[in-house]
Formats: C-alpha cells, structure tokens, sequence
C-alpha cells in the first residue's frame, strides 16, 4: 500500500512584500505565516470563532477590563529560544509603541497596560471595555514574536507555530517544514510550499498539469466549471471578507466633492462588473460590510445604476464637460478586468480614466501609503473592518467627525445588540457620504486535487491554514 502524501504545493496570486505580519498590512503575508509559522494568545478558526492558541485559558474581570491569560508552557520560538509571558509583552508593548509600524495599532487602542507577573501570567489592563478584544488578539497582526528575531522577522519569520520557515525564492515560491518541536498537535504535512502565480491562464495550467496541488483563492473563476468537472479536483466557492471597492481619493479636488463621489456611485452597474470580471461569482454591497455578517445593512438599492442621474450630479459639481481621473489597479484579476469594465462605464458618464496596471509592490507604494492616486479597485479582506473609515491617515482620506465618534462609541459596548446598532449606522453614514464605490463581497474560490483535506471552505480571516491540511 502506498503511503500518502506529506508534501503540499499550494498557490497564491499575490507575492508578500515581506513576511512579518506585525509590520504589514498585506494580506499576502498573513497567508502564509498565519497560524502557520506565527501564533497569537487567541487564533480565528475556519468558522470565525475565538480559539486559545499561545494563551490556553483566560479568565475576564466583571468590569471587562482585565484579562488575565495563562499561558502554555514549554513552548520555544523555532530558533530554539524559550516562550514566556515576556515575549507576550514585548510584542504588545511594541505594537502599542509611539514607533510601531503596526499595520493595525488600532486594534490595541484599548490596552492601558501589559504586565507579566510570572512566566506563565499575562495581565491586559483595558482602557475601557472592549466587545472585540479577544477576537481582535486573533488577528495576524498581534501575533507574538520574540525580542531576539523580531528585527529579522521580515526576510527570515521566525515563530513558535508547527512550521517554520526554510526559503523565500523571491518572485517563485517560499518554502516551510514541520517544526519537529511544536508544543501542539504536530502538522501532518512534512512540507508545505507556496508557489506565487499571479497570471489566470497560468493557475489554471499548473492545476491541471499537477504542479501545483491546490489553489486556495484560484483567480481563474471563468475555469471554475471546467475544474467542477473533473473529477480529479475538488472546487469550492465560499465567502471570504473582502469587500471590494472602488476606492476614491476623498483628498483630490474633484474627488472632495460628495457630488462627484455619488455620480460615480450612480455611473457603476455593480451587476456588470461581477458578471464580468468575476463570471457571476461575489455578492453586490452598497457599503463596506460583509453580508453575511448578523448586522448587515442592505444599501445596494442606496445609487442604483443610472447614467442620467450621475451626468446631472457631474453638471452641478462643475464637471458637465467632463473629468478626468487616474485608475490605478493592483495585479488580482478582479482589479484588472474589474478596471477596464468600470473605466468603460465611467466614460459613457464622460468621465474619463487612465489606466495604471502597478505591481503588489507599486500599488502598496503608490497608492496605500503615499495616497497617490485618483481611484483603484482593492479588496479588503481584514474582517470586521469598517473601522478604517475612522483612521486620519488612511488612504481614503476621509474625515468625518461624527463616524469617528460612532467608531468609538462601537469600542467602548460590549452588549451585541448595542454593537449592531452602532454597526448599521456607521454602514448607512458611509454611504450616505459615498465614500468609496462599494462593488461586491469577493467570493473564495478554491480548487485542490480531491485527495487534499482540511483546506479552508470559507476565510473568516486573511489565511491559508495548513495545520489540518492532509492527504487521504
């Protein structure tokens, strides 16, 4: 009898700028490192639920302002250092750092203090109360790292999960082995590698010449009928976080004006662009808000698709003879085709779009950190996070006073009810003030050979979870 498998070759469309989560807001790394090679106190499991991960319980005082974890023991990093509650604060004290390079310091907005009063003890002291935290600690970005390798994390991720790192070929594949020293259930696979196919034709090539076993975001959705037809391969379409959007720059001149943002709310048939770049697979939204989230607002009837009403707006604004507006678009194919369908529909409005195709480097570069751009189309795949819109510095470059108060008023309640409250209201305020042009829900398409078990369905987080994955 032959012995199965225990090897992997997954693919990815986006290559990681680098590969330390704490230190990046791509969801490219969190894809690979995630619960992979990094770890948090808490993890987000395939349903979204909180799970213990570093911290094996956890007890909440009544006033929901301290957490007392206790931690695992006998845990190491993967270059043989010892885990403790220092490293716990370490990591926490540096995210929450005037210095942090934290892509998400918002998330640790709450802590007052971090104390380790034993090895095995760590004691979060809150601000205020906050209904999330322990689901925000899950997220890639408050993963913890250690005060000998967190400078070197970048190029060389050094963690405390059943993987660890061995290579990056940059711009091909980066390779992680089976951490024989893990202090959890040991990963079946040996090794796993993680091949970067950013080109459609080229993804579906390599499944179908088995060089690669599985693609768990297959960019390809015009194959997916094709994949379901072969009865070598398993196909899969979930959902995933990433609400898609044509993000406006709330900044430019133009832009500035909730007159012109609306026209192009009105000037883009959501319908066409997910028949059209996506084969009909993703769900129209009328706000940045997954719909299959409990509090869910449906605003997709708010700018329903109409020419004559986006040409009215552009003539009151000043803009009646036209407008011109650059589109710069990251490499995933739901930008790429997404782009040239919108572009097009914007000018049937009169106006006018040129077209910048960047690479995941540019567009991180250009367009996220240095806001230089008119429009792009991104999805963005951080759960839970309409509390973006409340950042000064974010690359909408939108500022409104009263949705930072709802965004702080949402921190401070924990009752559910309370929490959705807030949440609807602060989807309707976006909207109403047509921040961005809000697309569709990007749907998961996965397709792996039929043997490959314990793939994520769904992506509550930004992951690609091998720490079940295993061949029959």
């Amino acid at each position: 009898m032959q012995a199965a498998k225990d090897s992997l070759v997954l693919a990815m469309v986006l290559e990681p700028p680098h590969l330390d989560p704490t230190a990046g807001a791509a969801a490219a790394i969190d894809e690979v490192v995630y619960a992979n090679i990094f770890e948090g106190l808490t993890r987000i499991d395939r349903n979204g639920a909180v799970k213990p991960a570093l911290a094996e319980s956890w007890t909440v005082s009544d006033d929901g302002l301290t957490y007392t974890f206790k931690l695992h023991q006998g845990v190491t990093f993967h270059d043989g250092t010892a885990f403790d509650s220092a490293d716990v604060k370490f990591s926490l004290d540096r995210a929450l750092a005037e210095d942090s390079t934290n892509a998400q310091k918002g998330l640790f907005a709450p802590i007052a203090s971090v104390e380790a009063p034993d090895a095995s003890t760590v004691v979060i002291t809150l601000k205020q109360a906050a209904g999330n935290f322990l689901f925000n600690l899950g997220w890639g970005d408050a993963v913890i790292v250690a005060p000998e390798s967190a400078a070197t994390n970048n190029a060389e991720p050094v963690g405390t999960g059943p993987f660890k790192f061995d290579r990056w070929v940059k711009g091909d594949r980066i390779e992680m082995s089976r951490n024989p020293d893990y202090w959890g259930t040991p990963a079946k696979l040996a090794k796993a590698t993680i091949k970067i196919i950013p080109d459609p034709a080229a993804a579906t090539a390599a499944l179908l010449a088995g060089d690669v076993d599985a693609f768990a975001n297959f960019p390809a959705p015009e194959a997916l009928a094709q994949f379901e037809g072969d009865p070598r391969f398993t196909v899969k379409v979930g959902s995933t976080e990433g609400e898609t959007i044509l993000a406006m720059n709330n900044g430019r001149k133009a832009l500035s004006d909730l007159r012109v943002r609306r026209a192009l709310a009105h000037a883009v048939d959501r319908k066409a662009v997910v028949d059209g770049a996506m084969f009909g697979y993703g769900t129209p939204i009328g706000t940045h808000f997954a719909p299959h989230h409990p509090a869910y607002v449906d605003l997709t009837g708010r700018y329903p698709y109409d020419r004559e009403k986006a040409q009215a707006l552009l003539t009151e604004a000043g803009y009646g003879d036209g407008l011109t507006l650059s589109l710069k678009l990251p490499p995933p194919s739901y930008a790429r085709r997404g782009g040239e369908i919108i572009a097009a529909q914007l000018a049937a409005v009169g106006v006018q779009t040129k077209i910048e195709q960047l690479e995941w480097k540019g567009w991180l570069e250009q367009v996220f950190k240095a806001k230089d751009y008119d429009l792009t189309i991104v999805s963005h795949t951080e759960p839970m996070d309409i509390g973006i819109y409340a950042r000064d510095d974010y690359y909408f470059d939108y500022h409104d006073a009263d949705f930072q108060a709802l965004m702080t008023k949402l921190e401070a309640t924990v009752a559910e009810k309370g929490r959705y409250a807030i949440l609807a209201e602060a989807q309707k305020k976006l909207a109403e003030d047509s921040v961005n042009v809000f697309l569709f829900q990007l749907a998961k398409h996965g397709v792996w050979n039929k043997d490959v078990m314990g793939l994520w369905e769904n992506s509550p987080v930004q992951a690609n979870d091998l720490t079940e994955v295993y061949w029959k």
